[in-house]
C-alpha cells in the first residue's frame, strides 16, 4: 500500500491506493489517456517521498514535490505527462560549514552543520532520523545536495539532503505546552482570538468572504521563521494570484522578499485528485523538517475541504462505503492524523521548534454543519469563522466575532499578563462580554428601534459600535493598520473602555446619549489607528475626551 509505481512507456507516475488478492489498484498521479492492457508497471518498492534539503526556501512544487518552474522550462505553460524532476536543485553548489568533528558520538537529528540557505536562514544539515554512531569524518567545503560529505563508522555515507516518506510523521523527544501565541498583527485575531504557536486552527468561510487575504496576512506579519502554503484543490486563478503575489510580498521583518522563507506547493483543482491528497502529506513534512531544526513554522492549508474531495473521489473508485455526504467513514481519521502533526516540541537534536497548522476550509454554500466542518472543529482548538454578511457589509476580517473562539485562553493567560499587561485578559472579557451584549439588544433594536432604549443600554450600542470600527475592523492594504502589535491593541482597548466609562459618567449625572454621541473625540479617537505616532495622536485625543465630558457633565475621574 501507498507505494509509489511508474505506469507504461511514460512511466506515469502512481500510488498503491488498493489490493485485491493478486492485483494492485494504482490511483495515477497524471492524465491515464491511452493507456492499454499489457502496459509495464514498474514498482519502485517505496512510499512517495519527500526530499529535504538546502533549496527547499523560495520553491514552488506540486502535490509530489516536482519544481513546477523546471517543468514550465521543459514544456511551456502545459505540463507533460509523464515529466519528472528532483526537488532539489541538483548542480547547485551549497557552502557546508560542520559543527562536529570526528569521533564525536551522533544521533538521528543532530545536526551535523550548517548551510546559509538564504539571506535570513541558516539552513541546518541534518542526520536522518534512525541513524546513529560514531562520526568517521566531515568535511567543510563547496557541495551539491548529493555530494558525500562525511562518513559514520560502519561507512553509511552522509549528505545535504535526504528522504523522507511523507505520510509518517518525523519523530521528536517530547511536545511541549502550547503557552506561546502565535503573534499576527490582526487584532481580532491577537487580540480576541489567540492561536498558540504549534497550535491548530480552521478559518472556513464561504467564497468571497476573505480567506485568501487573511492567509497572506498570517503568511506575511506571523512572528514565524518560515512558512509553507500548501494550495490543494483551489481553482487555477486563485492560484496563480498566489503564485503572482507571494514572490512581491516583502518580508517586513527583513526587508526582503517574503519568499526567502516560504515553500510554496501548488495542487489546482484540474490535477490529479491522487496528488491533490498527498499535498498536504509533501507540504507537512517540510514543515516538520524546519521545526527539526528548531524553527518555528506556520503553514497554511487552502484549502482541506478540496483535500477531503479528493479522498471522496478515491474511496468511491475504491468502492468503499461511504460516510456523510459521501465522505469516506475515516474522513475524522484522516484529519487528525493530519493536524495533530502540530506541535511546538523538543527535537531530537535538543532544540525548540514549532509548526502551527491554519487550515482553511470551504463548505459549500457556507454550511458549517458540512462533515469537513464539523470534523475540523472536534480536532483544532481556534475557530476563525468567517462571515458573508460582515464580508458584504465591507467589514475586514470578516470573522464573526459571536460564532469565532479560542481554547488556548488558560494557557496562554499568563503569557499576556507577563509581555503584554496583568489587566489584558480581563480587558479582552470585557470587549467580549460587551459585543454579546450589543447583540442581545439588537434583537430587541429591530422591534421597537433604538429609541426606546434607556441611556445606558443605548450606550452599550453606541461603543459596542466603536469595537468593531476601531477594534475590530483592520485595513490589510493601509501602511499603518496592516500590522498591529500587541502593546497597540492593549491601548485601543483601554481607550475604547475609558471612552465607555465616562459616557457612563455622564448619563448617571444628567447628560443625554446624544450628548456622548456626538462627541468629535469619538470620531478622532477612531483616525488614531491609522496614524504612525500612535502614542501622540491617542494622548490628545484623551485630553479631548476629558475637556469634552467636563462640558456635557460627565467629567474626568
Amino acid at each position: 500500500m501507498y507505494d509509489v509505481a511508474m505506469v507504461g512507456e511514460e512511466g506515469l507516475m502512481g500510488e498503491v491506493i488498493g489490493i485485491h488478492h493478486d492485483r494492485s489498484v494504482i490511483q495515477v498521479y497524471e492524465d491515464t489517456s491511452g493507456l492499454r492492457p499489457g502496459e509495464k508497471v514498474l514498482d519502485t518498492g517505496a512510499p512517495l517521498v519527500a526530499e529535504l534539503g538546502p533549496g527547499l526556501l523560495g520553491s514552488i512544487y506540486d502535490g509530489v514535490q516536482r519544481p513546477l518552474p523546471v517543468l514550465m522550462a521543459a514544456t511551456g505553460d502545459f505540463i507533460k505527462r509523464g515529466l519528472k524532476a528532483p526537488a532539489l536543485d541538483r548542480k547547485r553548489a551549497w557552502a557546508f560549514e560542520p559543527s562536529l568533528r570526528a569521533g564525536a558520538k551522533v544521533e538521528g537529528g543532530a545536526a551535523l552543520g550548517t548551510v546559509q540557505e538564504t539571506e535570513t536562514i541558516k539552513h541546518k544539515v541534518l542526520l536522518p532520523p534512525g541513524l546513529a554512531g560514531e562520526l568517521k569524518d566531515l568535511r567543510a567545503g563547496s557541495f551539491q545536495v548529493e555530494d558525500v560529505i562525511g562518513h559514520l563508522a560502519d561507512g553509511t555515507e552522509l549528505r545535504l539532503m535526504h528522504r523522507w516518506p511523507v505520510r509518517v510523521p518525523r519523530p521528536f523527544k517530547e511536545k511541549l505546552m502550547p503557552d506561546m501565541p502565535l503573534l499576527t498583527g490582526q487584532r481580532i485575531l491577537d487580540g480576541m482570538f489567540p492561536v498558540a504557536k504549534g497550535g491548530t486552527a480552521a478559518i472556513p468561510g464561504p467564497f468571497g468572504s476573505g480567506k485568501t487575504v487573511m492567509q497572506h496576512q498570517l503568511a506575511k506579519w506571523s512572528d514565524s521563521q518560515v512558512v509553507t502554503y500548501i494550495g490543494c484543490g483551489e481553482r487555477g486563478n486563485e492560484m496563480t494570484e498566489v503564485l503572482r503575489e507571494f514572490p512581491e510580498l516583502i518580508d517586513p521583518t527583513t526587508g526582503r522578499p517574503l519568499m526567502a522563507r516560504t515553500v510554496l506547493i501548488a495542487n489546482t483543482s484540474n490535477m490529479p485528485v491522487a496528488a491533490r491528497e498527498a499535498s498536504v502529506y509533501t507540504g507537512i513534512t517540510i514543515a516538520e523538517y524546519y521545526r527539526d531544526m528548531g524553527y518555528s513554522v506556520s503553514l497554511m492549508a487552502d484549502s482541506t475541504s478540496r483535500w477531503a474531495e479528493a479522498m471522496r473521489e478515491i474511496s468511491s473508485r475504491l468502492e468503499e462505503m461511504p460516510g456523510e455526504e459521501g465522505y469516506p467513514a475515516y474522513l475524522a481519521a484522516k484529519l487528525a492524523d493530519f493536524y495533530e502533526r502540530a506541535g511546538r516540541v523538543r527535537t531530537l537534536g535538543g532544540g525548540e521548534g514549532s509548526v502551527t497548522v491554519v487550515g482553511a476550509v470551504s463548505p459549500p454554500g457556507g454550511d458549517f454543519s458540512e462533515p469537513v466542518t464539523q470534523n475540523t472543529l472536534r480536532i483544532v482548538k481556534v475557530f476563525w469563522a468567517l462571515d458573508a454578511k460582515l464580508a458584504n457589509r465591507r467589514h475586514f476580517p470578516a470573522i464573526n466575532w459571536l460564532t469565532s473562539y479560542s481554547l488556548y485562553g488558560g494557557t496562554l493567560d499568563p503569557w499576556f499578563a507577563e509581555h503584554v499587561a496583568p489587566d489584558f485578559t480581563a480587558l479582552r472579557g470585557w470587549v467580549m462580554n460587551l459585543l454579546q451584549r450589543e447583540d442581545e439588544l439588537q434583537e430587541i433594536v429591530q422591534l421597537v428601534g433604538s429609541d426606546t432604549l434607556p441611556d445606558d443600554q443605548q450606550l452599550v450600542l453606541e461603543v459596542a459600535r466603536l469595537v468593531r470600527e476601531y477594534f475590530l475592523q483592520q485595513n490589510a492594504y493601509h501602511d499603518v493598520d496592516t500590522f498591529c502589535a500587541l502593546d497597540k491593541q492593549y491601548k485601543m482597548m483601554q481607550a475604547i473602555r475609558r471612552f465607555h466609562d465616562l459616557g457612563a459618567k455622564a448619563i448617571k449625572e444628567g447628560a443625554g446619549i446624544r450628548d456622548v454621541a456626538a462627541l468629535k473625540s469619538k470620531d478622532e479617537l477612531t483616525k488614531t489607528k491609522f496614524e504612525e505616532h500612535f502614542d501622540e495622536e491617542l494622548a490628545k485625543v484623551y485630553a479631548m475626551m476629558e475637556d469634552e465630558f467636563k462640558r456635557i457633565g460627565g467629567g474626568a475621574r
